[in-house]
């Protein structure tokens, strides 16, 4: 199996491989994960109020949109577009609020899912590649050690930055603060709503649509040799905050529009437009400006250029 090597994941063997490896429980992850839909759902019934509702919508809106996909997916990881540090820093904890870990882990999680993907063969925790059930119980609340990994290093800029240390060493705490003020402003319906149902909601949601950008869906690019194919999933544009134009993002991962096609909302690209208009987001980089991969092909009626020929 050819070596692949990705910006900060590198084979350390001849056999270094996505393929090998097991899927095992994650205490921390599991119980963190079922304790706020617990809280979350039967809390929610419980206390329910329309302005906790709002509380709760609104703050997943800005912590999926302005935190996830601009801070932690577009800038950290992709590093598709710059801005002030101060700014970088405070959409980077935004991504943190949403609950699905620290800064530092967030990178591990995507590079070495997107490292895995762009094999021929790779396990099928790294491909959804199971059924939805199992998929959901692996992604959640599982954890996978390859047997053979791949060497994994983040830019010392960022891996040596204090605030980003400070909060992948307290991510579930971020959310006390965020709680008390909520307690003080709502009461425990406030609370319930705003931190654990908008925890369980962010993390099943990004889940889901990771499970079917990556089964089902449009296509208009094709990546030779890649164990999984991204999928686009449409009218689900707002909702996802562009995050479900997936077969976009896996053709071209280093842009920082993912609804690169006439109609597709991109509410994150919306942020980075807005940015760079108030002179607080610059080197902003689109499919336009990123080179040729030799494995990308555009579809033709559904099929790949060989095919067709």
């Amino acid at each position: 199996m050819k070596a692949i090597t990705t910006e900060r994941m590198s084979p350390v063997a001849p056999d270094t491989n996505p393929v090998e490896g097991t899927v095992t429980w994650n205490p921390s992850k599991s119980l963190w994960y079922l304790s706020h839909l617990m809280i979350g759902v039967v809390g929610g019934v419980a206390l329910f109020s329309w302005s906790a509702l709002v509380v709760c919508g609104f703050l997943t809106v800005v912590t999926l949109c302005c935190g996830h996909t601009v801070g932690l997916h577009r800038l950290l990881i992709h590093r598709n577009l710059r801005c002030p540090l101060w700014l970088e820093r405070w959409l980077v904890y935004l991504g943190t609020l949403v609950g699905m870990g620290g800064p530092l882990a967030m990178i591990y999680l995507h590079d070495i899912r997107d490292w895995a993907q762009r094999y021929p063969q790779s396990h099928a925790f790294f491909i959804h590649g199971k059924s939805i059930t199992q998929d959901y119980w692996w992604n959640l609340n599982c954890g996978i050690e390859l047997k053979n990994p791949p060497e994994f290093v983040i830019e010392p800029e960022v891996k040596k930055d204090k605030v980003y240390r400070f909060l992948q060493l307290t991510w579930m705490w971020q959310q006390v603060p965020i709680g008390v003020l909520l307690f003080l402003a709502g009461g425990w319906p406030w609370v319930v709503f705003g931190v654990s149902l908008r925890i369980f909601i962010s993390l099943t949601g990004h889940w889901l649509i990771g499970y079917f950008a990556h089964n089902a869906g449009q296509r208009t690019w094709y990546l030779r040799g890649h164990a999984v194919q991204g999928f686009n999933l449409p009218h689900l544009g707002i909702l996802t905050m562009g995050e479900c134009w997936h077969n976009n993002h896996h053709a071209f991962p280093e842009s920082a529009r993912l609804g690169i096609a006439k109609g597709q909302a991109d509410p994150g690209w919306w942020v980075v437009q807005a940015l760079r208009r108030a002179g607080l987001a610059w080197e902003v980089r689109v499919p336009e400006d990123l080179p040729e991969r030799p494995e990308r092909e555009l579809l033709v009626n559904g099929a790949t250029q060989e095919a067709v020929a």
